[in-house]
């Protein structure tokens, strides 16, 4: 049979969200193909914040949990093989469970198709340059100012004293 643990995750993850906690999320980040913010590896393990309010994206497949955070106001995407989660529970009261470790094929597990390198054939868009126009308020001899092609409307509004 397949591990039941990505299926236990997504009951216990809806669960204390249904109670109103904040589900905490302990994972082994030793572990190959672990991503997870270094400054946050305390003893070989993380413990993640995967509230919605903490994480943007958050995806529970049978392999992998990823979402987007921010770990000390930088941005951070982060990939857990499913073999890395040992734990979830509530933070308010504990309540929760553990996994025991099962025996995941290591060797032959494949990175998620976000975690490839970008492809060749992927175009870059080039930003945009800004243009500048030069206005003078001591030379108002009434020419308009040159412009650069990108001409906008004058603002509509008039200062009222």
């Amino acid at each position: 049979m397949t591990p039941n643990r990505p299926y236990l995750l997504r009951a216990f993850y809806d669960w204390i969200l249904d109670n109103e906690h904040t589900p905490y999320l302990v994972v082994e980040a030793d572990l190959p193909h672990v991503q997870v913010p270094p400054q946050s590896v305390k003893d070989g393990q993380v413990v993640l914040n995967i509230s919605p309010s903490a994480v943007q994206s958050l995806l529970i497949t049978n392999e992998q949990l990823t979402f987007s955070a921010r770990f000390g106001g930088v941005p951070f995407e982060v990939y857990v093989p499913m073999y890395a989660v040992s734990a979830i529970y509530a933070r308010e009261n504990g309540a929760g469970t553990m996994f025991p470790p099962e025996d995941y094929d290591i060797e032959g597990f494949e990175l998620s198709p976000l975690d490839e390198p970008e492809s060749p054939e992927v175009e870059k868009l080039e930003e945009p340059k800004p243009q500048f126009t030069v206005l003078s308020s001591s030379d108002d001899d009434g020419k308009k100012p040159e412009s650069t092609g990108n001409d906008k409307k004058r603002n509509h509004l008039s200062i009222v004293k």
